[in-house]
């Protein structure tokens, strides 16, 4: 069993309320090899919702108290984020789940690669809280590029 951003499935979970599907993930969760997860929603979040980004550091800066998410308007959102991170690692670890497919760039799922926290649309290296949390449990994240973000 593998976990795997919800968006990517189709769900409107995103913080603009749609989706980035993946036909081929789709196929495949309908064959019952995946469990969708949506940290942000997990963790309490609205859909649709103000835009995140993490400032000062990475997802496993967040999960050190070292850095924080902050949305568009100015809102601290780190206690949700984390919150939706141990949700799914909860999850994921009540599925028997060993992989996670994420999207890219999410404050959340983004693996490898984050927002700036500038909300300028430039990228920095480093995963989302929710990446970081799941990397560090033992469970390999593969990231999903999508062709809306």
């Amino acid at each position: 069993m593998r976990i795997v951003s919800a968006c990517l499935l189709g769900v409107k979970c995103n913080f603009e309320g749609k989706n980035w599907k993946n036909p081929k993930l789709l196929e495949e969760f309908l064959s019952g090899d995946l469990f969708p997860v949506c940290p942000e929603v997990m963790g309490g979040l609205s859909v649709p919702r103000v835009p995140a980004e993490i400032q000062g550091g990475s997802g496993l800066a967040v999960l050190k108290g070292k850095a924080k998410v902050v949305n568009e308007k100015g809102v601290d959102v780190t206690d949700e984020f984390v919150k939706g991170a141990f949700e799914v690692l909860r999850l994921a670890k009540l599925v028997g789940a060993k992989e996670a497919l994420l999207t890219e760039k999410s404050p959340s799922c983004g693996c490898g690669e984050t927002y700036d926290g500038s909300f300028s649309n430039r990228t920095v290296e480093g995963d989302g809280v929710a990446c970081a949390l799941l990397k560090t449990n033992g469970i390999h994240v593969t990231c999903v590029k999508t062709s809306k973000m």
